[in-house]
């Protein structure tokens, strides 16, 4: 698990879709917490997400990745959101990624660390 954690933190450090696509299962899924739908259903869909964003001029900068049993807890310093802006800059986000075979198979985000560690926990 903590080479995969190298791997997710290298392949987001570098803003290369194809590095983190090769990271995830083909049906992973990416959504709020508690989502009954999630906003991304697949490869491609979370693909397209994270490559509008870069277009929009949204940066994420990995600041550290948990290894928590069979999920990892990836923070980030987000730049170029409306809400980065607002509070001048930047702004801490959390995502929680499901691994199973190796595959990222389910990504939810959240905005509070402690919410993300419980929800990995």
């Amino acid at each position: 698990m903590n080479t995969l954690a190298e791997r997710v933190k290298a392949a987001l450090g570098s803003g290369d879709a194809s590095a983190f696509a090769d990271l995830l299962d083909p049906d992973v899924t990416w959504g709020a917490p508690g989502a009954l739908t999630p906003t991304c259903k697949n490869r491609n869909q979370v693909l397209n997400w994270y490559q509008r964003a870069q277009e929009s001029g949204v940066q994420g900068t990995v600041t550290d990745v948990e290894v928590i049993g069979d999920r990892l807890v990836v923070s980030l310093m987000v730049r170029g959101t409306e809400g980065a802006r607002e509070r001048g800059g930047s702004i801490p986000r959390f995502q929680v990624l499901s691994v199973r075979d190796d595959r990222i198979t389910a990504i939810v985000g959240f905005d509070d660390k402690e919410e993300a560690l419980s929800h990995a926990r």
